[in-house]
């Protein structure tokens, strides 16, 4: 579930998450970085503007558009109607993922990590439904769920949190920050 709309204030692109800023440093400086379900492009343009080279994917692109550029490419790809996989057997020194989750493309994540490459997830988690959307248990972590998913591809956790945020609203996330080792 992309979350573009809200990532964007009328038409100026929201911050980057804190846990973002947080942790972007660690992805190698001279890597390329994926912003997958890039929405706004608000995690896009950090790290294009920390100087890393970007490619945001999203299923609709109007507001990525205008950020493409020579260290900025921008995929139109619909990651949940069962295409393959649009970025085939490339690899990410750094992979960004906020405010989304559609488990089936957590191979497709794995496999996309390049070796001492860092994954920043950060999304909604079960009992964020009392806080209103989302709702759809699809669409909400289960307990622990980016650690088992971390743990199951042999990744380092270097940090990792879950529970009730306040800021930007009320909501109950999980984030991690992994490391593929090898």
């Amino acid at each position: 579930m992309s979350m573009s709309a809200g990532n964007m204030l009328g038409n100026t692109i929201l911050p980057p998450s804190p846990w973002v800023r947080r942790f972007g440093g660690l992805v190698p400086a001279h890597g390329r970085v994926l912003d997958l379900a890039a929405g706004s492009g608000r995690h896009a343009k950090y790290f294009n503007d920390l100087g890393l080279v970007v490619t945001a994917v999203d299923r609709d692109v109007a507001t990525l558009a205008p950020l493409a550029g020579s260290r900025l490419e921008v995929i139109e790809a619909d990651l949940e109607d069962g295409s393959d996989w649009p970025l085939e057997d490339r690899e990410f020194a750094g992979i960004v993922v906020t405010n989304y989750l559609h488990r089936p493309l957590f191979p497709h994540i794995a496999a996309a990590l390049a070796p001492h490459g860092i994954l920043i997830y950060e999304t909604f988690g079960q009992g964020n439904e009392r806080f209103g959307k989302p709702s759809n248990p699809d669409f909400l972590l289960e307990p622990g769920e980016l650690l088992q998913f971390a743990l199951r591809y042999g990744f380092a956790v270097l940090a990792y949190e879950c529970g009730e945020v306040s800021e930007p609203k009320p909501a109950i996330v999980q984030r991690l920050v992994a490391q593929r080792l090898k």
